[in-house]
């Protein structure tokens, strides 16, 4: 079978695509990678994955209707001349454009994949802007569009297409939930806890809507009555995002003593390793991948009561699921593994338990690609 995959970026492509396309080439399957922004250096390893890397143009954010449409045709160009036998498109845009591209060029096969339903789903305790009501919109109108061209539209957590197809009664032909898409678990070795002190760590981009705000103020309010703690933050800033923190933010916070931030690293399951506790307080996601990582090398999860960080946690065997928005609520059960510190390699053992169950991206995979048959 000739298979298309278009997603958005090279690095989105190897590194959480990669499992799935070196499992259709092996077993027989011809596969193309459509992105963005290849260069010599990610063409080289998409090849050596057993695909062909395939160039495409389109904006990422921005709403140009007219650009959009251009890209559309060019695409469909693209795909007319590999003259797949199904195409696969994740993510927002490519599901949208992707679709409709594929149906252009006469493709007979289309499925598509939403990882979460992104920022204008995205529940904020200040409610939602003017601007986020309109894009919601106008987002909504373009899945109503492209869905029925979809044989299958497939969705991580079972939230979302109750939040999106069934709230606004959008036609799809077929429906699934994957659950996650899955982990190559020996990369993510179990190892045991540190406990002395416990270290807390929050990995994500340093933006309001991934929880960083409440992170911090629980930190803030933890260390008021109990000096026995570290907390860590990695992951990169967004100063051109509204709730991203700044430059300056983060170095008052490290300066003080009540953080400390290490940026964008390659070797986060290393940093999981040494932290004891991991905690996402996100307003929404699919199902994290940075949780899939934490609870595979074995670490007891906080996170929030929304779709997708819901469904990585069994309140009270694994960790503790806290409501939305709430500093108090996390620095409480912050506090909790403070004083019962003999619970951290206990629930994440638990954690570890459930990733091998459900995050093995071979099972997966298996799932993914029993649609394309």
């Amino acid at each position: 079978m000739k298979i298309v995959l278009i997603g958005t970026t090279a690095a989105c492509v190897l590194g959480f695509r990669a499992d799935l396309i070196q499992a259709l080439v092996a077993r027989g399957d011809q596969v193309y990678t459509f992105a963005l922004d290849f260069d010599v250096e990610t063409r080289a390893k998409v090849r050596a994955l057993g695909a062909e890397p395939v160039d495409y143009i389109f904006s990422r954010a921005g709403l140009n209707p007219f650009g959009d449409i251009l890209n559309t045709y060019k695409l469909s160009k693209l795909i007319k001349n590999i003259s797949p036998d199904l195409v696969f498109s994740y993510f927002s845009k490519p599901v949208i454009f992707g679709t409709l591209a594929a149906a252009m060029a006469g493709v007979k096969r289309r499925i598509g994949m939403l990882e979460g339903l992104g920022y204008v789903f995205t529940e904020k305790p200040d409610g939602a802007s003017w601007k986020g009501r309109i894009l919601k919109c106008v987002q909504v109108f373009l899945y109503r569009i492209s869905f029925p061209f979809l044989e299958r539209i497939i969705f991580l957590n079972k939230d979302d297409p109750i939040d999106l197809i069934e709230k606004h009664k959008l036609k799809a032909r077929k429906v699934s939930v994957l659950g996650g898409i899955g982990l190559n678990l020996r990369n993510y070795p179990y190892s045991a806890p540190p406990v002395r002190p416990v270290s807390f760590i929050f990995v994500g981009r340093l933006l309001a809507e991934k929880g960083i705000n409440e992170f911090i103020e629980a930190a803030r309010l933890v260390r008021s009555k109990s000096d026995s703690a570290t907390f860590l933050m990695l992951g990169g800033l967004d100063e051109t995002n509204p709730g991203g923190l700044s430059l300056s933010d983060v170095s008052k916070l490290v300066s003080e003593g009540l953080v400390d931030h290490r940026g964008h690293v390659d070797d986060v399951a290393g940093w999981l390793s040494n932290s004891s506790v991991f905690v996402l307080p996100s307003y929404r996601e699919g199902v994290p991948r940075s949780t899939q990582e934490a609870m595979a090398i074995g670490r007891p999860v906080i996170t929030t009561d929304v779709p997708g960080c819901r469904e990585t946690v069994r309140e009270g065997v694994n960790g503790f699921i806290v409501p939305p928005w709430s500093s108090e609520a996390l620095a409480e059960k912050m506090l909790y593994f403070i004083n019962h510190p003999d619970q951290i390699e206990m629930m994440g053992l638990n954690s570890f338990k459930i990733a091998q169950e459900n995050f093995d991206a071979r099972q997966v995979n298996d799932r993914l690609m029993s649609y394309f048959q």
